[in-house]
């Protein structure tokens, strides 16, 4: 007759069966948009803050964040089926309009739409900044000057540990570290006010990923 070590082992493995298939998505994940449909966000993201949405740009799909937004407004989209710690984060970006703010950048570690960590580009100001989004209120750690030039940029972020660095097309300009969210969480896209922007590619890997 199986033994209690035996029953604890299998309700275990069930357990892991069962958060396993629950919707996450894996490591090793690209999103490039070309099969969502245009007028609607795309697949696996939902649209917490803004408005989200597929459209046809540059002679392909990518995802657009359209709203208008005051000033004081993050634009927040989330992968809600992502439960990622430590990440090699990339997406590649093209600032479209906006007033107030424009560009924008990753999201990751985020137990919601209120509380991430966020890397964000801003032609406007010529800088790369990272910041942690607590309870709503934005706190930056460091900041890159860097020229604006029209097109698509790549941002990318690593995250080990507490240890934090981000990339603006291929060069490092923003090394730091943080332990205010120290677990797994979901991915996402973000923009400020009324940053209209365009993202496409946004991939998801383990840190020391290609």
């Amino acid at each position: 007759m199986p033994n209690a070590t035996h029953w604890v082992s299998l309700i275990a493995a069930a357990l892991l069966a069962a958060l396993q298939s629950a919707g996450s998505v894996p490591m090793d994940t690209v999103w490039k948009f070309d099969r969502d449909a245009e007028g609607s966000i795309a697949r696996d993201f939902k649209g917490e803050v803004g408005q989200w949405r597929v459209v046809m740009a540059d002679g392909r799909k990518v995802l657009a964040q359209q709203a208008k937004n005051p000033d004081k407004v993050f634009n927040v989209a989330l992968v809600t089926g992502t439960h990622a710690k430590d990440v090699d984060l990339s997406v590649k970006l093209k600032a479209v309009a906006g007033e107030l703010d424009q560009g924008g950048g990753l999201i990751w570690r985020a137990k919601d739409k209120s509380n991430y960590y966020i890397a964000r580009y801003n032609p406007l100001e010529d800088n790369y900044r990272v910041y942690k989004v607590q309870g709503g209120k934005r706190t930056m750690f460091k900041n890159a000057d860097i020229s604006h030039t029209p097109g698509w940029h790549t941002l990318r972020v690593t995250m080990r540990g507490a240890h934090i660095e981000c990339f603006y097309d291929g060069k490092k300009y923003l090394d730091c570290s943080d332990a205010t969210f120290p677990d797994a969480g979901m991915i996402g896209l973000w923009s400020k006010a009324d940053a209209q922007s365009y993202f496409d590619h946004l991939e998801l890997g383990p840190p020391g990923s290609e």
